[in-house]
């Protein structure tokens, strides 16, 4: 005999949503943070672009923005955070491969982005949560 047991909630959103959001919350936080660092002090710092400082507290911005709507189970949360991710994929493979893309991204940090906005995207298609903020 199989039991079905409720799905772990917190204010009626999911396991998963949570994770999502705090996830992308600390992420965003990180790239605002070093946004903001690289613009203030870029040059002496890592000598990237003033391109990639302006991308990277962007990306912070927006990713921050969008865990909030996908939190509050709104449709731009969900398309923004696809939007994103699907963006820093695209983006970190052409660095990976060598062809023009946002100056000044690390290869080495390219692989882990890609994974992790690969893993978002996966989860953002599930059936369930596609329905849940595209209907």
């Amino acid at each position: 005999m199989t039991s079905k047991r409720d799905p772990i909630t917190y204010k009626g959103r999911s396991l998963g949503i949570i994770v999502l959001t705090a996830a992308q919350l600390f992420i965003g936080a990180i790239h605002v943070f070093f946004g903001v660092l690289l613009l203030a002090f870029g040059a002496s710092i890592l000598q990237a672009p003033t391109t990639y400082d302006v991308y990277t507290l962007v990306f912070g911005l927006l990713v921050l923005v969008f865990a909030v709507f996908i939190w509050q189970g709104k449709k731009a949360g969900w398309i923004g955070t696809a939007g994103v991710s699907l963006f820093v994929i695209v983006a970190d493979a052409l660095t990976v491969f060598g062809l023009p893309s946002i100056p000044g991204i690390p290869k080495s940090a390219a692989f882990t982005e890609i994974a992790y906005s690969l893993l978002v995207v996966l989860y953002l298609l599930q059936n369930d949560v596609r329905k849940k903020y595209l209907s």
